[in-house]
């Protein structure tokens, strides 16, 4: 069975189930929008992190500082409660003769992003891809996020984010470098 066809079918027995008619005109089509817009926000299921990471020798074999990329957005679901959490990562390495385009750390995240996630684990998962495709000296990766599961139900606070963060390579003993990215990192 293709996904589009089982997420339909779920979709309108789930408006069954809570109680509204999916024959409604206002929800007749909503079964379809909603198996897209999921087909959408789990699509990091079938991309490779190692395909999204080209990586570049070409300027980067004198290159031995931190290259930081800030407010690289996130949305993404939680595994709990299949509630949005959403914010912005942060990502910062040292090259060690090789660097890649910068708007593949925005599609690595993405890619981690659209799947059912923690942001602890996201946030690891991020940080070990780079860490593996580049071969950098060091990896930094911050990721702030507000939860709908928090805000909207249980303990309803709205506003609070969540920071996790994961420091590879040089970037962990060595607390110049980590400080010097966390400083980079951190929103004014």
């Amino acid at each position: 069975m293709s996904q589009e066809e089982f997420s339909e079918n779920d979709w309108r027995r789930l408006i069954s189930s809570l109680g509204e008619d999916p024959q409604r005109p206002g929800l007749l089509e909503t079964p379809a929008r909603v198996a897209k817009a999921w087909k959408h926000w789990t699509s990091g299921y079938g991309q490779d992190p190692v395909d999204l990471l080209k990586a570049f020798e070409d300027g980067a074999e004198q290159y031995n500082e931190l290259i930081v990329v800030r407010g690289i957005p996130v949305y993404s679901h939680c595994e709990h409660h299949l509630a949005p959490f959403f914010g912005k990562a942060t990502i910062g390495y040292v090259p060690n003769g090789k660097i890649v385009g910068l708007s593949k750390l925005t599609r690595l995240v993405d890619c981690f992003s659209k799947r059912l996630q923690v942001q602890e684990r996201m946030t690891m998962q991020i940080a070990n891809a780079l860490m593996e495709v580049l071969e950098p000296k060091s990896v930094g990766v911050v990721v702030r996020c507000r939860h709908l599961c928090m805000e909207s139900r249980g303990i309803r606070t709205p506003g609070e984010e969540t920071i996790t963060s994961a420091m590879l390579g040089e970037m962990q003993p060595n607390l110049a470098l980590r400080t010097e990215f966390l400083a980079l990192a951190r929103e004014v």
